[in-house]
């Protein structure tokens, strides 16, 4: 377990919403001299506090104009039966997440996103349905991002990080 401090949360705080940053930026927004800011950005990454980089992309510039949220109800609640629909699921590339969920009629929630309708029911129909144990599909359409955020709220986190 790793403690984390201000300088850390810091540290976290800017490179969710720039990854880019220079070490050197980075140090003066924060208030550190390079080479201790660089030795904690490291000791982040070593523990698994920051996982990796990416770059986020426009989905509708690159004609994704269709996002969906996929309630998915399986058959049978094993072991094996939820190994082999996230391993297939793991194997598309249009869905986003997938999210093992309580408290609903459904057992996952995909968020995937494709081009438009036609793409949507070859997805659904060659795809999705065709997993073993799948026995229920029901889809909510997104009209509208209200909130689209990547960046997790660091001031409620406990100090210290598993």
């Amino acid at each position: 377990m790793m403690e984390v401090d201000r300088y850390d949360r810091m540290i976290l705080e800017v490179l969710q919403t720039d990854g880019r940053i220079s070490n050197q930026d980075l140090a003066e927004r924060i208030g550190l001299s390079p080479s201790p800011c660089l030795r904690r950005v490291r000791a982040l990454e070593e523990n698994g506090l920051i996982r990796g980089y990416r770059a986020l992309l426009d989905a509708k510039k690159l004609g994704l104009s269709l996002m969906a949220l996929i309630g998915i109800s399986m058959d049978q609640h094993t072991p094996e039966r939820f190994a082999n629909f996230e391993a297939s699921v793991a194997e598309f590339p249009e869905v986003l997440e997938c999210l093992l969920i309580t408290g609903q009629q459904s057992d996952y929630q995909l968020k995937v996103v494709v081009e438009d309708m036609d793409a949507y029911q070859d997805l659904l129909l060659n795809k999705i349905t065709r997993i073993t144990g799948v026995t229920g599909v029901h889809t909510s359409f997104v009209l509208r991002r209200v909130i689209d955020r990547t960046a997790l709220p660091l001031s409620g986190a406990s100090h210290s990080a598993k």
